[in-house]
């Protein structure tokens, strides 16, 4: 049963004021979801930075393939076990892919959209002083530290990291003798288990307090998408995340314990393994997408000057999406098997998940349509991520259909339609939520012209870089392979790889930009006001950045999230918590004599 907040606006209580916490209980050991969410936030973009290195790495690989000529940039940093004499050792690479699909997931794009803007927008968007429960908010955030440790450590351990791909599919992440990775494989699982933790954590938190916190007049369809979004994940990770842990113990006590779940030689069965995982992985796919759908719903108007087109209908279709995607895991397992009428069955699943997606965008559109639109680098980046979205999706549509699925599985195809959804996606829409929300985080501007200049550069490379790669898996080259020349078929698209390869640096180098614009705006940005983009929800009612505690008095919310251009107002934008002008009562009209 939900619970709005009835305080009125003259007996709200004062929350805002004097902090006398100490340093490390105000920025190490916070409750404040606030400062909670910027720690996320460095973390994630600590293990972003990570994730491309390790994709530049793969991709130099596949450039030069065991080229003495062109030996790996800093190889000779790294240990004879994973570069010998500037070459990548084909373990090494199985390594790179393994993590970088790994920590871009798990460590950077799942909590740069969950752990950072769940922890920093949930309260500030609904009325509320801080999370439901705070002392759980900071465990969850520290517990991902050991995590993130763990993760790290299988770097430097014997035998080199995991190297059975992010899915880890069994006997190949249990036997040790197949892939020769032990120490690293249980290091992986630990890792993932213990994260999956943390996030259970938040997800509780999260549910909490956008059920019981929410200002006086903060009804449900008053929320702004934003929280919709991440209210919806949370509910998605709660359901979600225990089936991957219950999964990864049983990995665990398979890897260490010698137990045979996974292990076809004993009894076990793999298939188990990738029907739990895969349980997880497609809600994962939306847990990575949603948040970034209720990001750009906000920036779109936001940009557009106008009222989100269809909101009603936005929050519906993503419910949907929440529940259909339950229903669509077999898609990832056509090749392992299974009866075909299963196979049609999760075929037809998988076609109507689309259709939610696809209102999605058409209101997007119909928000811009004659809209007032301003093109600042929030709002280019929002619409990049349409754009992409919809490029992904269309893929997906190919790898849906069980008989091409046949022929794409496991190819180039599939790496370009996860990229297109997830950097096309969602990694637009986080340099779009980051470049939005920065100044109410820190209180300063972020530069304008460097954020556009990394929009373009960014754009342009991404889709030299993967739109190639469905010809690539088109005409079969296998993913996860270290040097595509071995094979007879595929020589001839060698320099398609090398193409797809230096695009791919300048793609990272590009990111540059991005970080400079970061850290220089923190110290040297232009400083902010409390609404710097003229928006209407409860953040933009409190100073940049807002206090401990967030408002001086507890909001009162008189309307709808999107009111932009409004009649209302003079302005063209009216606040939630704005109260209602007073309208002038019409004088009678008078009554004719003897009438």
């Amino acid at each position: 049963m939900s619970t709005v907040a009835t305080a009125t606006a003259g007996e709200a209580q004062v929350h805002a004021g004097h902090d006398d916490r100490s340093f490390i209980r105000k920025y190490i050991f916070s409750t404040d979801h606030k400062v909670i969410g910027i720690q996320f936030l460095f973390m994630s973009l600590f293990f972003l930075v990570l994730g491309g290195l390790l994709a530049m790495g793969m991709r130099w690989q596949l450039a030069f393939p065991s080229d003495p000529a062109h030996p790996l940039p800093g190889g000779s940093l790294l240990p004879e076990t994973m570069v010998n004499a500037g070459i990548v050792l084909p373990e090494f690479y199985n390594s790179m892919v393994t993590m970088h699909g790994t920590i871009m997931i798990f460590f950077a794009i799942m909590p740069l959209l969950v752990g950072v803007y769940a922890n920093y927008l949930i309260p500030l968007q609904i009325g509320a002083p801080d999370m439901a429960f705070p002392r759980l908010n900071m465990a969850s955030f520290w517990l991902a530290v050991p995590a993130a440790i763990l993760i790290l450590a299988g770097f430097f351990v014997e035998g080199g990291h995991a190297g059975a791909g992010w899915t880890s599919y069994p006997p190949l992440s249990v036997e040790s003798g197949y892939s020769g990775v032990y120490n690293g494989q249980v290091l992986w699982t630990l890792s993932i288990i213990i994260l999956g933790f943390s996030s259970l954590m938040g997800a509780v938190n999260y549910i909490t307090t956008v059920v019981n916190m929410r200002a006086p007049g903060m009804t449900w369809f008053r929320l702004p998408l934003a929280t919709w979004a991440l209210f919806i994940t949370a509910i998605l990770i709660l359901l979600a995340v225990p089936v991957l842990t219950g999964a990864l113990i049983l990995l665990l006590f398979d890897q260490v314990l010698g137990t045979a779940f996974y292990k076809p030689d004993a009894g076990g069965q793999p298939l188990l393994w990738q029907h739990l995982f895969w349980f997880f992985g497609h809600p994962e796919v939306y847990i990575l997408i949603l948040p970034a759908m209720g990001f750009v719903s906000e920036i779109i108007a936001n940009g557009s000057r106008k009222p989100v087109f269809g909101y009603k209908a936005m929050v519906i279709a993503m419910i949907s999406i929440s529940f259909l995607g339950w229903i669509v895991w077999g898609h990832h397992m056509f090749q392992s098997g299974m009866n075909p009428l299963l196979g049609a069955s999760f075929m037809a699943s998988t076609m109507v998940i689309a259709v939610p997606s696809a209102i999605k965008t058409f209101n997007w559109l119909g928000t811009m349509w004659r809209g007032d639109i301003h093109f600042h680098t929030p709002m280019l980046n929002a619409m990049a991520f349409v754009g992409m979205f919809v490029i992904g999706g269309l893929s997906g549509v190919f790898l849906a259909s069980t008989p091409v699925d046949v022929q794409l599985h496991d190819t180039y195809f599939v790496v370009a339609h996860i990229h297109y959804v997830l950097f096309g996606g969602s990694l637009f829409a986080i340099f779009a939520a980051i470049t939005f929300w920065f100044p109410k985080m820190f209180g300063r501007m972020m530069n304008e012209t460097l954020g556009k200049v990394h929009f373009a550069l960014t754009f342009v490379f991404f889709n030299l870089v993967f739109f190639p790669m469905h010809r690539l898996g088109s005409n079969g080259m296998m993913r996860r392979i270290s040097d595509p020349t071995q094979y007879e078929h595929l020589q001839a698209f060698q320099p398609t790889n090398r193409m797809i390869s230096m695009w791919a640096f300048a793609l990272f180098a590009a990111q540059l930009i991005f970080a400079f614009n970061f850290f220089w705006s923190l110290f040297r940005g232009k400083k902010a006001g409390p609404n710097p983009w003229r928006a209407n929800t409860l953040e933009w009612s409190t100073p940049s950045p807002p206090p401990h505690g967030n408002f001086a008095t507890t909001p009162v919310v008189y309307r709808g999230p999107y009111e932009y251009s409004s009649p209302e107002s003079d302005e063209d934008y009216l606040p939630q918590d704005r109260p209602p002008a007073e309208r002038p009562t019409p004088a009678p009209e008078p009554v004719p004599a003897g009438g």
